[in-house]
């Protein structure tokens, strides 16, 4: 009876595995029908997340900063700037290019593509609390001594609002 006992034990494990395998969904990745670029977002919705083009005067004044020999020769650095909203630069290092409400690039005299970039809503005065809002860092597109800075308000519109960017570069 034992046997038996087990047999049948051994055969309600093996059919709740597969009714459970079964009825809980293994999922098989099917190709999709889309190609790559499709299957991305609008083109609205891309907007305000993607870099403006790199422009003629950003690339030049790109390379006459790493030329200006302002580069470092420590293991590791670490910079910070204070940005006005208006795209003027407050204190620290790099230059600042605004492109258009919320976007901002700051050059360096140096390569800060492999570093780690943090940025924060700020004000440049001692006044007051800085606004509510949000700020997005990448490395710049095309420009391997820039960061692109993105501000937002708290509904996710871009905005001109000021921030401090600290860069650590390796």
């Amino acid at each position: 009876m034992s046997t038996s006992f087990r047999r049948k034990a051994a055969a309600i494990t093996f059919a709740v595995a597969a009714l459970t395998l079964a009825g809980g969904g293994i999922a098989v990745a099917q190709p999709s029908a889309k190609a790559p670029q499709a299957s991305v977002q609008p083109a609205a919705a891309r907007s305000t997340d993607s870099q403006p083009p790199v422009t003629a005067e950003s690339a030049r004044k790109a390379k006459a900063a790493l030329k200006s020999g302002n580069a470092t020769t420590l293991a590791a650095t670490t910079v910070f700037t204070v940005v006005n909203s208006n795209g003027t630069k407050a204190r620290g290092t790099g230059t600042v290019l605004k492109y258009g409400p919320g976007q901002y690039e700051v050059q360096f005299g140096y390569t800060v593509s492999a570093g780690a970039f943090l940025a924060t809503i700020s004000r440049s005065d001692a006044c007051c609390i800085p606004p509510a809002g949000e700020v997005s860092v990448a490395p710049r597109l095309s420009t391997p001594n820039a960061v692109f800075v993105q501000t937002r308000n708290s509904a996710g519109t871009p905005t001109d609002l000021g921030f401090t960017l600290l860069t650590h570069t390796p």
